[in-house]
Parts: C-alpha cells; structure tokens; sequence
C-alpha cells in the first residue's frame, strides 16, 4: 500500500511541471536546501522520496504543493565535476 501511495505522490509531483500556476523558490544557502513552491509556500507534510528530495503534500486538498532538494549545491558540483558518461 505506501508503494502505491508513493507512486501516486511522485505523480503528483511531476505534475507540478506541467502546471500553469508561478513556480516560487527560495534558497537556503547555510542549509543547501533549495524550495520550491506552487504559487506561495503553503503549510504541507514533506514525504521523503529518497537523495535529498522531499515533496511538500498537502493532504486536504490532496495536492502536491512544493519540493524540497536538500544538498542542491554539493548535487550540483558533484555532477559538473563528473566525467560525462558515454
């Protein structure tokens, strides 16, 4: 069951692509944390879903309303500092 519930979380966040409303984000440069939000920050429950990304769900309206990418500039500096793979 919280394999289905995670599949259909990570939907929902994938979703968040595709909507038309303003992406906010804000950046956490002494945590490394990047936040982003659908329109303004709403108060939701963060589920883990694994390397540092945590998805901001709002259970009322059963909608997916931010992503937290925490370690965005260590991510970031490891993959430009990487070999390209061929």
């Amino acid at each position: 069951m919280r394999a289905v519930i995670r599949e259909k979380n990570l939907m929902e966040a994938l979703r968040i692509l595709e909507s038309k409303y303003n992406l906010d984000w804000d950046y956490d440069g002494a945590a490394d944390i990047l936040y982003i939000s659908v329109d303004s920050p709403k108060p939701a429950v963060g589920i883990d879903i694994g390397e540092g990304v945590v998805v901001r769900y709002d259970e009322v309206h059963g909608e997916v309303v931010g992503l937290s990418i925490v370690g965005i500039r260590e991510k970031m500096l490891r993959e430009l500092s990487s070999p390209p793979t061929t």
